[in-house]
């Protein structure tokens, strides 16, 4: 995913934040681009992942720290990861024998955003 694409969802510092949604409408690309990161973090086991890596002491949590809150196999667990690194969710550094996973702040912010009611929205339930 290109930042190019996904900064026209982010806020400017210089207007109030309104949701990319709400700004106008998002062409068939961006809307494709967002989709994979939505779509990446709308399965249990990301999901999770993702928790489990952004409520890590120190903000980073090794692949061998991820393993054991699962049932599952570690070439499963690698695959989940993968899907979220390629989605641009976390990244991650080799250490030795381990990868070190961290969450990518300013994904989250930009889906966060693209979702956020514009200022002096009205919401209703």
């Amino acid at each position: 995913m290109s930042n190019q694409e996904l900064s026209i969802v982010s806020c400017d510092d210089a207007e109030p934040c309104a949701s990319a949604v709400m700004r106008e409408p998002l062409t068939a690309e961006q809307a494709t681009e967002l989709a994979k990161v939505f779509k990446a973090i709308g399965e249990p086991v990301r999901l999770r992942l993702l928790s489990l890596i952004a409520s890590h002491a120190g903000g980073e949590a090794c692949v061998c720290d991820l393993t054991d809150a699962f049932e599952l196999s570690g070439p499963t667990i690698s695959h989940h990861l993968k899907v979220l690194r390629e989605a641009g969710i976390v990244e991650g550094d080799r250490r030795g024998t381990w990868i070190y996973y961290r969450v990518r702040p300013e994904t989250l912010r930009l889906l966060s955003d693209s979702l956020a009611p514009a200022t002096g929205a009205v919401v209703t339930a």
